[in-house]
């Protein structure tokens, strides 16, 4: 980022989180390609959006792994431990969670994500449902070092990824991920990982592109959130939605794509755009069974067991971490 939008930021005097939002988005709007990073997509609307996302029948990866859990669930309680704090990264909504608690022998649970207010909304609601359990919520960004609370140093420790979130990250983000939860949930930890897996053109295209639009307004509201926030002035309407699949990268691609050339005003930082300039705001990465077993071993992991459902269109992993 150069030293005029460094100090922009700065000015504001923003939370420190709200000033880490702030120096991301105006050092990825002055990269080429222009770029956002998709975590910025969660605040309390984008969750609520991504809440809608996941029941729409285009949507397959949230059903598909919501069956597999089900299915599987005797064999996921037959290898956690009695005791165990579920640790729960990016936790959304808790249904997922549930099913784990309604499954396993789990006394804690830890979910952890950047979007608080989300966050403590969805754990007041499952405190409601488990009055027994202890729930120990983590305003953190999930993908740096965070520390558990001390409140589960104590218990063993099963770490939970759902939602095929881990495509989200570029290929060595994912490595660093992965080391990084390795060591915030220390040696012998069990990891519960969803990862969807390559399938066919048509069926990635339809779900990012639904007929109803959820994700475009998903999208879109990455840059509400920056005149919300920020106080950018993005018209929403001069920018449209787009999603393809880049099959020799083996990810969907999402992107907004400006309709007109036009200027906008970030932290009063003027950015200009092309028509048809886009900012490449997601990546959403696929892997075959043997690719994430690859990354997960050399990563520190060693695959204990995985399933998948009859299609073959997602997987849920669990891993050990190395001692």
């Amino acid at each position: 980022m150069n030293a005029h939008a460094a100090a922009g930021a700065k000015a504001q005097h923003f939370d420190p989180q709200t000033s880490a939002f702030a120096a991301d988005v105006l050092d990825g709007l002055s990269r080429q390609p222009k770029q956002l990073s998709p975590k910025y997509f969660y605040d309390a609307a984008g969750s609520e959006l991504f809440e809608q996302i996941t029941v729409l029948p285009e949507y397959y990866p949230t059903r598909t792994e919501l069956g597999i859990l089900r299915a599987h669930g005797a064999d996921i309680a037959a290898i956690v431990p009695e005791g165990a704090a579920l640790v729960e990264f990016g936790a959304g909504a808790t249904t997922k969670a549930r099913l784990l608690l309604q499954h396993c022998r789990i006394d804690a649970y830890v979910p952890v994500d950047i979007s608080g207010d989300f966050l403590k909304a969805q754990a007041k609601a499952l405190q409601r449902d488990y009055p027994e359990l202890l729930i120990a919520p983590v305003v953190a960004d999930f993908t740096t070092p965070f520390a558990l609370p001390k409140a589960v140093a104590d218990r063993p420790k099963v770490g939970f990824f759902p939602g095929s979130t881990l495509g989200n990250f570029e290929p060595h983000e994912a490595s660093a991920f992965l080391r990084s939860a390795r060591q915030i949930l220390g040696p012998g930890a069990l990891m519960l990982i969803g990862v969807d897996l390559e399938k066919s053109d048509s069926l990635l295209h339809a779900a990012y592109n639904d007929a109803a639009g959820v994700t475009a307004r998903f999208n879109l509201n990455l840059l509400a959130r920056i005149d919300r926030e920020l106080g950018g002035d993005f018209d929403l309407s001069a920018f449209t939605h787009r999603a393809i699949y880049n099959r020799e990268r083996h990810r969907i691609e999402m992107h907004l794509v400006s309709r007109k050339t036009q200027t906008v005003r970030v932290l009063g930082k003027s950015v200009s755009f092309r028509a048809g300039e886009s900012i490449h705001t997601e990546n959403s990465y696929k892997y075959s069974l043997e690719r994430f077993t690859t990354l997960a071993r050399s990563t520190g992991w060693t695959p204990q067991m995985s399933w998948t459902d009859d299609d073959i269109l997602f997987s849920v992993h669990a891993l050990v971490a190395s001692v």
